[in-house]
């Protein structure tokens, strides 16, 4: 049986929101934080307390989730005289599940661990869908021993695995950064071809299922690109950030990804003909921009 516990939960956005309902339903007290006041206030209808201040949702948890944009926004709020680590209790867990820089997941858990606190790097995939699901893939970093004490906690989220110490969840997701951006311009790209010699890219993707080429992106993202449906789900803006961060890695460490680098420059492309907000799915205008 899930031990229920007191959980703070800062940022409630597209991900964030549904990941803390699922909390509350699970029984456990949740606190939560937003930016913007308003994007937090519908989950008061599930039990969920929000509260005016970050560290309101922190001085009384057990266990506080954060699920902002990026590296340096955690850090801000994290670190410092006045971060959260200073509001936080001894002996709570802070669980990160911000797609953030390998490097800055080490240094937090580093000052994490100087107030006595635990800490774990778990970004997550599978999109909005995923969260409101709870089928969310959970990649953390961290103490083991750490992990096992939340993980049940995490089910509530989706599938957790522990993939090494601090800073192997923001690895492994940026792997699966690359994967899924990669897949997105295959797919993108077979559509085109489809269209262009004549086939009903719809009914290729019937055709595909049960394949080798099937995927999560074929199915999902390849129906998105047919209907000219791009409501973010991952915005491709984050898309970029987290390519880019794999990139400067690679870079760090001399390996050479050609396939990877092709494809962070379409999305950089992409944002640069203001597109970020849209979905990542929506790269398939940037190649049909370079097909007219």
């Amino acid at each position: 049986m899930t031990t229920l516990r007191s959980i703070g939960f800062i940022g409630t956005g597209i991900m964030g929101a549904p990941m803390a309902r699922r909390l509350a339903k699970a029984g456990h007290q949740v606190r939560a934080w937003n930016r913007t006041r308003s994007k937090a206030d519908s989950l008061e209808a599930v039990g969920i307390e929000t509260v005016e201040r970050p560290e309101q949702a922190v001085t009384e948890s057990e266990v506080v989730i954060v699920m902002l944009s990026s590296g340096p926004v955690c850090d801000e709020l994290l670190l410092g005289s006045d971060g959260l680590l200073n509001a936080m209790q001894p002996g709570a867990t802070l669980i990160v599940m911000s797609s953030i820089p390998v490097e800055t997941a080490r240094r937090q858990a580093k000052e994490a661990s100087k107030h006595q606190i635990h800490y774990l790097d778990a970004p997550v995939s599978g999109g909005e869908q995923g969260a409101i699901d709870g089928t969310l893939a959970i990649m953390a970093g961290g103490d083991a021993e750490s992990f096992k004490a939340v993980e049940p906690i995490l089910l509530s989220l989706g599938r957790p695995v522990h993939v090494g110490p601090a800073g192997s969840g923001e690895l492994v997701k940026l792997a699966n950064q690359m994967i899924v951006a990669n897949t997105i311009a295959t797919v993108a790209e077979a559509i085109l071809l489809a269209e262009r010699g004549g086939a009903d890219p719809a009914q290729m993707l019937n055709a595909l299922e049960g394949g080798f080429a099937d995927s999560t992106v074929l199915r999902i993202h390849g129906q998105r690109m047919i209907k000219e449906d791009f409501t973010p789900g991952g915005p491709s803006k984050w898309q970029l950030k987290d390519t880019q961060t794999a990139m400067a890695l690679a870079q760090e460490w001399q390996l050479k990804l050609p396939v990877s680098s092709l494809v962070n420059g379409l999305y950089e492309a992409l944002i640069a003909q203001g597109e970020g907000d849209l979905d990542h799915s929506a790269l398939i205008r940037q190649l049909r921009r370079h097909n007219q």
